[in-house]
């Protein structure tokens, strides 16, 4: 009894901290205390730690200078390379910041198409207003002489990015090396870390390549494996407080599924083109129909993956942070005492919908995998045609409809 008093609060929190890394960035994304839920799932040029600040991330320009020549711009924050005056804030965002000081619309035309030159107030004065207000963080950059030909700025999707692959390194390597020498293979795993490491490892070899590959599994297991573990470790960051879901950015997930186009598309047989380009048991005048079919097919597979992934990541988000705002939404209509008795619902709903994000972290890195071990198996399988008998690419069309 009196450890479950003590962990009630524990728990307790332990969710008051989650609220906190979701909520307070979440506020703070929109200006003047406006809930910004958008803003918060957006990738961007910074790290939000809010209330306690922001953290700007490197600006790194591939550029075309004035008189030509080709140059790299390096810059440890997006301040730094407004301050140096070589690059200015998209039109957009600076007539946005000189209307709020009082200028009218055509005030405003004018200054956006002279290219800031004409504007109204001084350009730095207009770039220091943008700073104060936290402004240059959500608008693009251009410069002021010449081109940006390649924005190589580092995000904050990237940057998790590559923080779940330092995790997965931390934690893969060692255990590789335990293997080497015999431990997990001619003995049993030790500590829980590899047991649980190992247990979904098993499972993507037993129950999702081996069914779909059979004995070209081996061959394709480690690419399977890589991004079953990136896409969950992806997944899990972004519930962490302030975490950002990389997996959300659809330029991750559209990655992710070239890769599995090239792999399957590397893996297919010569079978596997005929049923594309030659598709059998058809009738000759359909032939031209499904021709075309096919070969589109080739390419919705990998979208969808793309496209699934992208959305249902970021569909999760948007529902925990709209929840949120309902608090915000109903106290600016109703007054205070409205907002406090919504956020107790709120905050359980929040709750809840945060459990389930947990779940579907993991169901959809399954799902990414299972699909891609199906089309490369697809792909790599030695087709017969016997009688009816429902050949790889019926069998894979009806097991995607059921995910």
């Amino acid at each position: 009894m009196t450890n479950r008093f003590f962990r009630a609060p524990l728990f307790g929190a332990l969710l008051a901290l989650v609220m906190v890394g979701t909520i307070a960035p979440a506020h703070a994304a929109g200006e003047d205390g406006e809930f910004d839920a958008i803003g918060h799932t957006m990738d961007g040029n910074y790290l939000d730690f809010s209330p306690f600040g922001k953290v700007e991330l490197p600006r790194i320009f591939l550029v075309r200078k004035a008189d030509g020549s080709i140059g790299l711009d390096v810059y440890g924050s997006t301040k730094q390379a407004l301050l140096t005056g070589d690059y200015v804030m998209a039109s957009s965002y600076a007539d946005e910041a000189h209307a709020e000081d009082g200028y009218g619309d055509a005030e405003e035309s004018a200054y956006g198409e002279a290219g800031y030159g004409d504007a109204p107030a001084d350009e730095a004065t207009a770039t220091q207003e943008a700073i104060s207000k936290g402004k240059h963080l959500y608008g693009g950059l251009t410069r002021a002489k010449g081109d940006v030909i390649v924005d190589f700025s580092i995000t904050r999707h990237l940057l998790f990015a590559w923080l779940a692959i330092l995790i997965l390194c931390l934690l893969f390597i060692p255990m590789a090396g335990k293997y080497k020498q015999g431990i997990g293979r001619t003995e049993a795993p030790r500590g829980k870390k590899m047991n649980m490491l190992e247990t979904l490892v098993l499972y993507i070899r037993d129950e999702v390549a081996r069914p779909n590959l059979g004995e070209k599994t081996d061959k394709f297991l480690p690419y399977l494996l890589t991004i079953f573990f990136f896409i969950l470790t992806c997944n899990l960051l972004g519930l962490i407080p302030f975490g950002a879901t990389a997996t959300a950015n659809i330029t991750t997930t559209a990655v992710l599924a070239i890769f599995t186009f090239i792999v399957t598309q590397f893996a297919g047989t010569k079978d596997y083109w005929m049923h594309v380009f030659n598709p059998p048991g058809i009738p000759w005048f359909v032939k031209p129909i499904m021709i075309p079919i096919e070969f589109l097919g080739l390419f919705i597979k990998p979208f969808a993956l793309a496209i699934r992934l992208f959305a249902n990541m970021t569909a999760g988000h948007l529902v925990i942070l709209n929840l949120i705002g309902l608090i915000f939404a109903i106290r600016a209509i109703l007054g205070d005492g409205a907002g406090w008795g919504t956020a107790v619902p709120s905050y359980f709903l929040t709750v809840f919908i945060y459990g389930l994000e947990v779940l579907v972290a993991f169901i959809q890195a399954y799902v990414f995998t299972i699909l891609s071990a199906l089309f490369i198996g697809m792909a790599a399988a030695e087709h017969e045609h016997h009688g009816h008998e429902p050949h790889a690419h019926e069998q894979t069309v009806g097991t995607e409809a059921v995910i």
